[in-house]
């Protein structure tokens, strides 16, 4: 199995529309287009919606090392508001690849490169779980 066809089989990531783009050591690209799906009360996207994005681009680039990793801690702060037909982008970087607690800032921006949300994070890599054996480990 390829790392991408592992991601792809989060049902809910995928269900809610988003796409990887690119993953390789310790980075993520990855992209959702915002629908009616998406949307809160107001209109515009619902922030779990961005979280989602950007948590799958976290374990995208956290897990490219073929070891198990959760996450641990997230913090996002929503910049602005989405409206509807927006493609979000999220760009993950492991700003801190430690054995056991890796860190990765996610930006996420909108399709004229604005930034729309930054989430940081961290991890918990299961050395004493399987390794995931992608064939095509970055």
């Amino acid at each position: 199995m390829t790392i991408k066809e592992y991601f792809e089989g989060d049902r809910f990531a995928m269900d809610a529309g988003i796409i990887i783009d690119e993953i390789k050591e310790g980075y993520a690209l990855l992209h959702m287009t915002v629908d009616e799906r998406h949307l809160n009360g107001a209109g515009w996207c619902q922030g779990g919606a961005i979280f989602t994005l950007a948590d799958l681009a976290f374990a995208c680039a956290t897990n490219s090392r073929g070891v198990p990793t959760v996450t641990v801690a997230a913090n996002i702060t929503l910049l602005r508001p989405v409206a509807p037909g927006t493609r979000l982008t999220a760009e993950a970087r492991e700003t801190f690849d430690h054995k056991t607690l890796p860190f990765a800032e996610v930006r996420v921006t909108d399709d004229t490169g604005q930034l729309m949300a930054v989430m940081t994070s961290s991890g918990y890599r299961r050395h004493h779980a399987p390794p995931l054996g992608f064939e095509d480990k970055p």
